[in-house]
């Protein structure tokens, strides 16, 4: 999943040649989160009036207008536990790319509350190797570093769509100094959760997550693992969700973890795993630092300030070609888009997060709002 980012203030965050611009994002009312929760059953709630939730339906038409124009094939926003806006194909379930990692990151704080997975435990200390050998420094990398991608092991990954390409030398960085987006670590990390909790990773996904959250899409039959088993003995496990179970995935990190009463992933690690353990200054190879974004445990974070009181906390899972799960506490919102595949529809990083700003700039200032006037 390679993409380059030109950092730029609003109205566009993120984009190709784009001047830069001096003035400040438009300011945007924080909305508290409700006493109250709402959950979606069987299926999710509506609004019938963007305005009566602090929202600008002129704002989101023109959102509508730039999806239209997009390769987008499903798209919902969720403000506070019921649907703001749909559009496309929401039910359609395909690739996730490389959302599947943010998935595992949630897995991985279930079962590391339980004491199955020790997150200080060494590659060495796991017997975890790959072919031809991995270094006894490499093997010291712990599984945090590789949940935060800088374990310093720079070994070919068994699928393609990392920065291994702009890896330094093997060996040149010790572990937990250095980020580098590879997936190496993250299909370790695979190996790894499976090996210490005796759980396949899909098994875990439906028992875990799909069935208590009631998700409507869900199909176990369809996930498999993929890779070539000749450069990597860890493969990547891919997953399969519609837009609309993306979003429940999306609502469940919002609300810290808790689903209508049941605590299913630590709160503790949905803090843990969205700060920006590597900061946007840190970020490599270095072209990285120009966007957006600092990196968690398979999260990516917004660690630019200057995009204003809206993007404070936020965070996403990144797939390619259009797959993301936004989620933004100061809105207590929650959008998540999808493209299909194979069907020739891309939507990079750099257009979903100008449509971000977009839908942000959709809230009313303060949250008064003037109604639509009818026809």
């Amino acid at each position: 999943m390679r993409f380059t980012f030109l950092f730029v203030l609003a109205p566009a965050l993120v984009g190709s040649g784009c001047a830069q611009r001096t003035t400040r994002p438009a300011d945007v009312a924080v909305v508290a989160a409700p006493a109250t929760p709402v959950y979606p059953g069987e299926s999710w709630e509506r609004i019938e009036s963007p305005e009566a939730v602090g929202w600008s339906s002129e704002g989101l038409a023109r959102v509508r207008e730039r999806l239209e124009s997009m390769s987008s094939s499903g798209f919902m926003a969720v403000v506070g536990g019921r649907v703001l806006m749909e559009y496309g194909d929401v039910e359609v379930v395909s690739y996730l790319a490389s959302v599947r990692k943010s998935v595992l990151s949630m897995l991985y704080g279930i079962y590391a509350e339980r004491g199955r997975i020790r997150l200080d435990a060494t590659l060495a200390e796991l017997g975890i190797d790959d072919h031809q050998g991995l270094t006894p420094e490499e093997k010291q990398a712990t599984v945090r570093d590789l949940l935060a991608a800088r374990s310093g092991v720079y070994h070919p990954a068994s699928n393609g769509g990392d920065d291994l390409a702009s890896a330094p030398p093997r060996g040149s960085q010790r572990p937990g100094t250095y980020y580098l987006y590879s997936n190496w670590d993250f299909n370790a990390l695979g190996t790894i959760f499976e090996q210490e909790t005796g759980v396949d990773i899909y098994d875990a996904l439906e028992t875990e997550l799909a069935w208590p959250l009631g998700m409507q899409d869900f199909d176990r039959s369809i996930h498999r693992k993929s890779g070539n088993r000749n450069l990597s003995q860890h493969l990547a496990y891919h997953m399969h969700l519609s837009t609309r179970d993306m979003a429940r995935i999306g609502y469940l990190m919002l609300r810290n973890g808790n689903w209508n009463g049941r605590q299913i992933v630590p709160a503790a690690w949905v803090r843990e795993s969205t700060r920006a353990i590597t900061r946007v200054h840190e970020m490599n190879p270095e072209r990285r630092r120009e966007g957006p974004f600092g990196y968690g445990y398979l999260w990516w974070v917004f660690d630019r300030p200057e995009l204003g009181p809206a993007y404070e906390g936020a965070y996403t899972g990144l797939g390619a070609v259009g797959q993301h799960i936004l989620v933004m506490p100061a809105l207590d919102l929650v959008i998540a888009h999808k493209t299909v595949p194979g069907e020739g529809r891309r939507v990079t990083h750099e257009e979903f997060v100008e449509l971000v700003d977009l839908f942000v700039r959709a809230r009313c200032d303060g949250g008064q709002c003037k109604a639509p006037v009818s026809r």
